[in-house]
């Protein structure tokens, strides 16, 4: 029989609301499971914690094969928007929360949530730009170090 996770660090790398949910809804379940759970967010996932952001989220059309639409409708001027208002009506028949009540349920239940350093310096960002939830900064090398043994996920 294997051996049961114990502990899951998930890197959250794209900013739109299907980028960021799964990385949210999986260190979730984790910590309701007891296992411990921590999250990067590098690159644009980092909207997901950026305080005047995170609330503002949308669903990525342009680009998007599992939209099953044609790019130049994806593109059209209001697509996004009608997205995303479908998706979090979608999300709240659910009871799925918002992001930001999403990062505070994870937080509280004690799971860690950290911002890439190399990609807040690259967008000229600092500590008070993000959520208090937000642990710290940190780089890469020290994610990893927090990460021995557990198991990655690249959402």
């Amino acid at each position: 029989m294997a051996e049961p996770i114990e502990k899951v660090s998930i890197v959250v790398s794209r900013g739109s609301l299907e980028g960021v949910y799964p990385g949210l809804i999986m260190a979730n379940g984790a910590r309701m499971e007891g296992i411990e759970a921590t999250l990067f967010f590098t690159f644009f996932g980092l909207d997901a914690i950026i305080d005047k952001r995170m609330d503002n989220l949308k669903v990525a059309t342009v680009g998007n094969p599992a939209m099953h639409i044609p790019t130049f409708l994806g593109a059209i001027p209001g697509m996004s928007a009608f997205a995303t208002s479908k998706m979090k009506k979608e999300m709240e028949a659910l009871d799925i929360p918002p992001v930001r009540e999403f990062i505070e349920m994870i937080h509280d239940a004690g799971g860690e949530l950290y911002a890439c350093k190399a990609t807040v310096d690259m967008f000229h960002l600092s500590k008070s730009d993000f959520a208090p939830q937000v642990d710290e900064i940190i780089s890469v090398g020290q994610f990893y170090e927090m990460s021995a043994g557990s198991q990655i996920i690249f959402t």
